[in-house]
């Protein structure tokens, strides 16, 4: 798979880092990324329903997206934006609800390359034990899903244009 999900996370670090090319132009994805009509239609794992998906897409602006899973439990994730630099670079907290005091910064920069784009991320937690609990949570799984989602939007939005 010529898209395929690469994840790091280096022993005795508290980062993750991330790639991943998508077959849309820096700008598309960046709408994808940033616009809430779109981050409710691709954010997350397919057995999950997006309920809720709010965003003030600016720096210190918040953002919440809460899913309900198949058996009616409810997770919610936030943070707040830190960079903005259209359509090239974006950094905000993350925070899974469950855990408030393991927030950790996401920064995702998108490298055009023609028509397709290289997404490139960095989760930085505050300890190696929040990293670890975030990967062994799932979170490989998780992203992949949600980027091949991502991936099908994108195709629809292009097809669109």
């Amino acid at each position: 798979m010529p898209n395929k999900l690469e994840i790091i996370a280096e022993p005795g670090k508290p980062s993750i880092q991330f790639r991943r090319t998508f077959d849309a132009p820096r700008e598309l994805v960046w709408e994808a990324l940033t616009k809430p009509e779109h981050v409710r239609r691709w954010y997350g794992p397919r057995r999950m329903t997006t309920v809720l998906c709010d965003m003030d897409f600016r720096v210190g602006g918040k953002w919440r997206v809460v899913f309900r899973t198949p058996d009616g439990r409810e997770a919610g994730f936030n943070g707040e934006y830190l960079l903005i630099e259209a359509p090239v670079k974006m950094s905000q907290t993350w925070r899974f609800e469950m855990f408030p005091d393991a927030t950790s910064v996401e920064t995702m920069e998108l490298d055009a390359q023609g028509d397709r784009t290289v997404l490139r991320g960095t989760v930085t937690h505050t300890s190696i034990e929040n990293r670890d609990a975030h990967v062994g949570s799932g979170m490989e799984d998780g992203a992949r899903e949600t980027y091949e989602r991502l991936d099908e939007l994108l195709a629809e939005l292009a097809a669109a244009k």
